[in-house]
């Protein structure tokens, strides 16, 4: 096994005369089954193709991008296992500090929008030679899309990006056929046959049987024709069920074929099974590594898709919603292979995927007829074609604990806490408790508020605390003390300050003090997102309330976290817009006291005043301050 070349003269110490492909990713070069740029460039090799890795190049000029000359077939394009823009902005919009897909961490390594600015220095070093798209940034983008950070709706990335091909979703399928026809003598702008890509034409004919999305120039001015062309996209993402669409713009037209078909359980076992170095090149070792290969190279991905349907979740966008799961044997084989690792100190880190107890299709038709366009698997209630079983994962987490020098088997991807409630066979909740968990589990009601939570696509409240109710039954029969830690939104849409104020209500009754507060972002690809953007539901044309002042989206995420003494100002002023004098004093069930902790007295000094506060704190008083500062300084 080696690395694939990534300097000119490893090309040429393999003999090659030219690469067939130069793969151009914005993430650092990391061999691991997690990272999609390892996927892609091993299966092609497989399939007999010679692959060039050029990551993070420097875009202020053309040298590293002409690095390897020419390809014989073309240039690949992704931005990385992440959209560059979500990788270097808050949802406030402030510049990353860090990227743990870069060597040691360090930020401002790849440009913003990477795959167009990545393509313009393809087009300007080599002129006209076939580039493809690729990765999470062209896939969610394929289409017009509006983007959070322009504020505006942006036609597809493939006319931005000025490539001539455009691969979207999991592609291991397309990028085979791609490489294969370009081999065959095929020119680029002819293949229009691959099902999970989108390409150009300037004859409409082409697309023959395609649903017209309204024209570009009417959906970036016009929201309910915005809203019209999102829902038609969202509904068409199933590889059964799903159409072409095209979308008409000034000087041709932009076509998106059918999704790829899911990979069967024996392709998906050899995709894994390919010869990665499973770890991130020497060259980064200097500067410390990747970080990113941490969390993940002990973790083994069990499945892909995902039937849970969160409005604010792209993966319906992207991977689809029908389950893909590799079998047994090749997670076992995988796992034998990483206890042979010197650094594995007995823990398996994961065991999931997008959501890890999903391992078999929500229901036996999907296969046969695809995912239902007018009904969710388990919002607002559970389907009653839906199978709830955990039986195959309970059997594979068996298997895997009972490797030798296995000491630990974790599962740290999202746990459907609804679909595990609503199995009757309670085994692998018990097991979960009993042998998956450090201490605490992380799962996501993300809300309480069932106007909000309905926009969300979750679950409500009662279902949550049906879940928790038994959790801590079950970790109480069993003699162990672990804890939930429950990930919670803040100014999603239909989220006014009421329903914040209603969450940190919950919050206080529960006595949860979230560490980190989560604000929704809008990402391309999503439901929640086009909310956003349109403030009104595209489904039902239903207005909906967002929160887009950074003011109020400041007031909701302090409510959350209403006990820490830098948010009292916030929590009082949310208090008191939101009509809520009541939460404000010293009772019980209120979130603040009258004044901010710094002017309360000690406990000397409200014995002998009756609780009423001193105008002139004292020396120890400051002392208390300091503490409690100390005390709630954010990780």
């Amino acid at each position: 096994m080696a690395f694939l070349p990534v300097t000119k003269q490893e090309i040429k110490d393999r003999g090659w005369e030219v690469p067939d492909f130069v793969y151009v990713c914005g993430d650092a070069y990391v061999d691991h089954p997690s990272f999609g740029a390892a996927i892609i460039s091993r299966v092609l090799e497989s399939a007999g193709f010679r692959v060039a890795i050029l990551c993070q190049p420097d875009w202020h000029s053309l040298k590293d991008i002409e690095r390897f000359g020419r390809p014989r077939l073309a240039f690949l394009v992704s931005s990385g296992n992440i959209d560059s823009m979500v990788n270097h902005y808050t949802v406030a919009k402030r510049r990353r500090s860090e990227d743990v897909y870069s060597p040691g961490g360090k930020a401002g390594l790849r440009p913003d929008r990477a795959v167009i600015v990545y393509c313009n220095l393809i087009r300007r070093a080599f002129g006209h030679v076939p580039i493809v798209l690729g990765g999470i940034e062209a896939s969610l983008r394929r289409l017009s899309h509006y983007d959070y950070w322009d504020n505006k709706v942006r036609r597809s990335i493939l006319l931005d990006s000025a490539a001539d091909l455009l691969i979207y979703g999991m592609g291991e399928h397309q990028i085979v056929e791609m490489a294969e026809a370009l081999d065959s003598g095929l020119p680029v702008e002819e293949i229009t046959f691959l099902r999970g890509t989108v390409y150009k034409t300037k004859q409409k004919e082409r697309a023959y049987g395609a649903l017209e999305l309204p024209p570009f120039a009417e959906t970036k001015t016009n929201k309910k024709a915005y809203a019209k062309s999102f829902l038609m996209q969202y509904e068409n993402t199933d590889a059964i069920a799903a159409q072409p669409l095209i979308e008409a713009y000034e000087d041709g037209y932009v076509v998106q074929n059918p999704p790829a078909m899911p990979l069967s359980t024996e392709e998906l076992d050899r995709v894994y099974a390919l010869p990665y170095e499973r770890t991130y090149h020497p060259m980064y070792e200097k500067d410390g590594g990747i970080p990113a290969i941490r969390e993940v190279k002990f973790s083994l991905a069990s499945n892909r898709g995902c039937f849970g349907g969160c409005n604010f979740c792209a993966l319906t966008f992207h991977q689809g919603r029908v389950i893909s799961a590799r079998s047994h044997e090749s997670l076992v084989a995988e796992a034998k292979k990483m206890t042979q690792d010197p650094e594995f100190k007995g823990y398996i880190h994961d065991v999931g995927g997008p959501t890890a107890n999903f391992r078999i299709p929500a229901c036996k038709k999907q296969k046969k007829f695809g995912a239902c366009k007018d009904r969710q698997c388990l919002f607002p209630k559970p389907c009653p074609n839906l199978q709830v079983d955990h039986r195959d994962y309970v059997a594979l987490l068996r298997k895997l604990r009972a490797i030798e020098k296995v000491k630990k088997v974790f599962i740290r991807s999202g746990i459907r806490y609804d679909y595990l409630i609503y199995d009757s066979d309670e085994t692998f909740f018990h097991e979960l408790c009993q042998y998956h968990i450090s201490g605490q589990l992380k799962v996501a009601p993300e809300h309480v508020v069932p106007r909000v939570l309905q926009k969300m696509g979750k679950p409500g409240r009662d279902v949550y605390d049906r879940f928790v109710h038994r959790y801590e039954q079950i970790n109480r029969n069993l003699g162990m003390k672990q804890y939930l830690v429950p990930y919670l939104m803040s100014s999603h849409p239909g989220s006014d300050l009421a329903a914040a104020v209603e969450l940190a209500e919950y919050l206080r009754d529960t006595g949860h003090r979230p560490e980190q507060v989560q604000d929704f972002y809008p990402t391309p690809g999503t439901l929640s997102t086009a909310m956003y953007y349109l403030e009104f539901d595209p489904r039902t044309g239903e207005k909906v309330y967002v929160p887009k002042n950074p003011h109020e989206k400041a007031m909701q995420r302090a409510l959350m976290q209403y006990t820490l003494p830098r948010n009292y100002d916030l929590v009082k002023e949310a208090l008191l817009r939101a009509h809520r004098p009541d939460l404000i004093g010293y009772g019980r069930h209120c979130l603040i006291p009258p004044r901010p902790k710094q002017e309360l007295p000690t406990k000397t000094q409200a014995g002998k005043s009756r609780g009423k506060p001193s105008n002139q704190p004292s020396p120890t008083k400051k002392k208390t301050i300091r503490q409690v500062h100390q005390k709630h300084k954010p990780h």
